[in-house]
């Protein structure tokens, strides 16, 4: 259906020429003479765009635009003005319409300002949109929630944010510690800051010096030109250390002391540069067994261990995953245009009863796969990945491959051990205890299954 235009105009000839034009055009058109009339016509049915003289009998044509901005926001309003009125065509801009069109005035021009209306109209519903995805994907609402433990963390988050105090936030791979620390970043006084991240996993030693401090022209061979580093790249704003476990032993004393000093020299350069940041960390390793091993300074620890938050793996908050499930499904149903998908019985027993080694990460990603396979608006079993469905595969085994009992049963145990193994980083004693059984009798299932302490085949 095409847009709504009311004319609200004064002179009959005038109004009767853009009446006529404007409705060939396609455009459901309504006109009248004064803006009481027109005040009328909008309390009693909605119109894209109302195209206002200046000068109108009665209530003249800023007051008109005035009563729509107040109380019908979403019609565009554009101005019809004489060349001496231009300034206060001005003042209506200021005062909520979107343009003015100077008589006299040709159809091409008349239709151009509409169509630029709609089109602007168009981008501002779009940006509204992409707004509300944003909002649920980001931001405090991002992180999915039904635990008290989860909410004490929200809560800690909220009273941490508006400061300038280090985090440290500790959790397994996959547990969401980037999701808060972006969620800590949006909601600090340096929002509108730089917000500046650093993967020590992914960097190799060599080129981390580098990559924080930035370098002159000439300090090494292909240095060609100055290049600043992620410190003052992040001046004023956050720097977002993740794995900060794994940062080379030699850089954390240079790191304290930038920590303490707020000063950095660049590679090949003499002159100090005074920097003032926000610093958060992130690590999946435990620090504290890292500086037993003399792989992380103590002296750091203590330096960026000022405001710990601890994220508990997936399998410790079961209670969160069916939010989370509900969560992950809207957002990967609207990306892929699939709605109205519902989840099976059986497929839903499967995604609360597994372990998540992987975490909420490995969640959202068999929920990403299970929509993308699914084909008649259903998520079953057999959507998930196999790791989830252990009996699954083995009925598979033993039905379907007619393979006999006593080895099916083997298989089956031989598998669920390499799984405990794989999930307990091949610890035994964690391993045995989560499958219920001793460490001797774990050892003598290893020992007979080939299975070496990391969970392969020896």
């Amino acid at each position: 259906m095409k847009e709504k235009i009311l004319i609200v105009e004064d002179d009959p000839a005038m109004r009767l020429g853009m009446n006529h034009f404007l409705g060939s055009c396609g455009y459901y058109i309504k006109s009248c003479d004064d803006g009481l009339k027109a005040m009328s016509i909008l309390d009693s049915e909605f119109f894209d765009i109302a195209i206002v003289d200046l000068k109108l009998p009665g209530v003249d044509g800023l007051s008109l635009l005035k009563h729509i901005k107040n109380r019908y926001l979403q019609t565009g309003v554009i101005i019809i003005t004489a060349f001496a009125e231009v300034k206060t065509a001005v003042q209506a801009i200021k005062d909520g319409a979107f343009d003015y069109i100077a008589k006299p005035f040709t159809n091409e021009e008349l239709i151009l300002v509409i169509e630029r209306l709609l089109k602007f109209r168009n981008l501002e519903m779009e940006v509204q949109h992409l707004s509300e995805i944003v909002k649920k994907k980001e931001g405090f609402e991002g992180l999915i929630y039904a635990t008290p433990v989860m909410k004490e963390i929200i809560d800690k988050i909220e009273a941490v944010s508006k400061t300038d105090v280090p985090i440290l936030i500790q959790g397994e791979s996959g547990t969401g510690k980037e999701l808060v620390a972006n969620a800590i970043q949006r909601h600090s006084l340096r929002k509108n800051m730089p917000y500046i991240k650093i993967n020590c996993a992914a960097i190799p030693e060599t080129l981390f010096e580098s990559e924080l401090f930035g370098y002159e022209r000439g300090a090494f061979t292909g240095a060609i030109e100055t290049k600043k580093g992620k410190f003052e790249l992040a001046n004023r704003g956050t720097l977002f250390f993740d794995e900060i476990g794994d940062m080379p032993l030699a850089l954390q004393a240079k790191l304290l002391r930038v920590i303490e000093d707020g000063i950095i020299y660049r590679l090949g350069g003499k002159e100090p540069i005074q920097i003032d940041i926000r610093y958060i960390y992130a690590t999946s390793k435990n620090l504290k067994e890292l500086i037993k091993s003399e792989k992380f300074r103590e002296d750091l620890f203590y330096r960026i261990n000022v405001m710990p938050i601890f994220i508990p793996p997936l399998r410790e908050r079961k209670e969160d995953i069916p939010a989370l499930i509900e969560n992950f499904l809207n957002i990967f149903s609207e990306k892929y245009s699939k709605q109205n998908i519902t989840i099976s019985s059986p497929a839903y027993e499967t995604l609360l009863s597994y372990d998540y080694p992987g975490n909420v990460r490995e969640l959202q990603h068999a929920i990403e796969r299970a929509v993308l396979l699914s084909s008649d608006g259903v998520i079953d079993v057999k959507h998930l990945p196999d790791e989830f469905l252990p009996v699954k595969a083995f009925q598979h085994d033993c039905i379907i491959n007619k393979i006999p009992l006593k080895e099916c049963l083997e298989s089956f145990e031989k598998n669920l051990i390499i799984k405990a193994l794989q999930e307990c980083g091949g610890k035994k004693i964690e391993a045995a205890k989560k499958l219920g059984i001793s460490r001797k009798a774990l050892w003598e299932k290893m020992k007979a299954y080939g299975i070496d302490s990391g969970g392969g085949g020896i």
